[in-house]
């Protein structure tokens, strides 16, 4: 069974707002069996609306339709869809009191307001639990075209509470299994000349994806058929295999972030880690402290961007950062030391590198990254040389070095 999603909005075509709709609504679906065959981002005008529809249509049995629902003359969705379905708005009662509800005590009830209890008369109405924009579901030749407020918070709660349970039981469908695996220590093309024989025997049934990070490559298996058992022991079978062919570069059999992965660690373990950043400039610490309840293993940081710094607080001598540079194999150890010793740590992690766009010489060029990871008197040390500009040269850096920390500790 597909589907597709058109979401309606300038804000999204100029960046203003990002789409995290369709990627919410694409993972829910894969869930109950429908995959999602396209995904269309158009401005709210008449015209446009109207051929993503009709389009949408002739390829798909579901269409979902997000934005555009508001009480403001920009607004124009409902008003296309009665055009499309040849249609006309009525008043709901029922949608009129679910607004008053909704808007009880914060908005004062307007004309604009009043304006969401117009419904397209030809359409199965339901209320939105959150908000004052309700939900329209169409059906034309055993197709639906449900078309839902763009806000977040009220997408997924007419989703969760209403559309998808609807969608269940009007379409039969496929059961849909995921399973995925976090690898380390390949390059992409390296990994899949690796995996070429496994993949080309791979059963119809059974399908594989690359979703490459920076320093770590997820692979998602998927299965797909009816029965629910036979898909799950094929998955298993070919989950053995890939196993075998990766053995411990395989470091997740979930799609779990490393700062995760190694927060875990740290608490089964009962330890405590520090992080000492300059060119990452407290990116790793912030990924760590994501983690609800990471105050059980982590004590804190020192983001030691000056040579100042790195000498005042961490220690580095200055012999060191004479004789070899603040990005260097050297540094980077003193750095481990001396967050273990100021923040009373277990372990801890340090970059120190030229993450760029500038800064680079032909000795230690744009993307040098030197890394280091200790526990007790272990101390691991990386050099990262690829350049993949500013941002994905830190994302590689906190990767690589989480991960170095985890198999220091495993």
């Amino acid at each position: 069974m597909f589907a597709e999603i058109i979401t309606i909005g300038d804000e999204l075509l100029i960046g203003q707002v990002v789409d995290t709709n369709s990627a919410w609504i694409g993972q829910e679906l894969n869930k109950i069996g429908i995959e999602v065959l396209r995904i269309v981002s158009i401005r709210d005008r008449e015209k446009e609306i109207m051929e993503a529809i009709d389009n949408a249509m002739e390829r798909v049995n579901i269409v979902l339709v997000t934005g555009g629902l508001g009480p403001t003359k920009d607004d124009i969705t409902k008003q296309t869809l009665c055009k499309y379905f040849h249609t006309e708005l009525v008043f709901n009662k029922e949608v009129f009191e679910n607004v008053k509800r909704v808007l009880a005590g914060k908005i004062p009830m307007n004309t604009l307001n009043k304006s969401q209890a117009m419904v397209p008369k030809d359409c199965t109405v339901i209320n939105n639990p959150v908000g004052s924009a309700s939900v329209s579901w169409f059906e034309r030749d055993g197709k639906v075209l449900v078309s839902m407020p763009g806000v977040p918070q009220e997408m997924t709660a007419v989703m969760t509470e209403s559309v998808l349970p609807k969608l269940h039981e009007r379409f039969q469908m496929d059961v849909i299994m995921h399973q995925t695996f976090l690898v380390q220590h390949y390059p992409e093309s390296v990994l899949a000349e690796k995996l070429e024989e496994w993949e080309s025997a791979l059963p119809e049934c059974i399908k594989l994806a690359y979703l490459p990070k920076p320093g770590v490559i997820r692979l998602r298996l998927t299965g797909r058929g009816q029965n629910k058992e036979e898909v799950k022991v094929i998955l298993e079978r070919e989950k053995v295999k890939l196993k075998k062919i990766l053995d411990e570069n395989i470091f997740s059999e979930e799609d779990t972030a490393l700062e995760v992965i190694v927060g875990e660690l740290l608490k089964k373990k009962k330890l405590t880690v520090s992080t000492a950043e300059s060119c990452t400039g407290g990116s790793i610490a912030a990924r760590l402290t994501s983690i609800a309840g990471s105050s059980e293993y982590f004590n804190g940081s020192v983001v030691a961007y000056s040579n100042e710094v790195k000498m005042e607080l961490l220690h580095v001598s200055s012999e060191t950062l004479e004789q070899h540079g603040a990005v260097s194999e050297e540094t980077v150890i003193e750095m481990v030391k001396g967050a273990m010793k100021a923040l009373k740590t277990d372990c801890a992690i340090a970059t120190s590198g030229i993450a760029g766009p500038g800064g680079g010489t032909p000795e230690k060029p744009v993307g040098t990254v030197w890394i280091a990871a200790g526990y007790k008197n272990q101390i691991r040390t990386y050099k990262q040389e690829t350049n993949r500009g500013r941002s994905m040269n830190i994302e590689r850096a906190g990767n690589n070095v989480l991960l170095m920390l985890r198999d220091l500790l495993k």
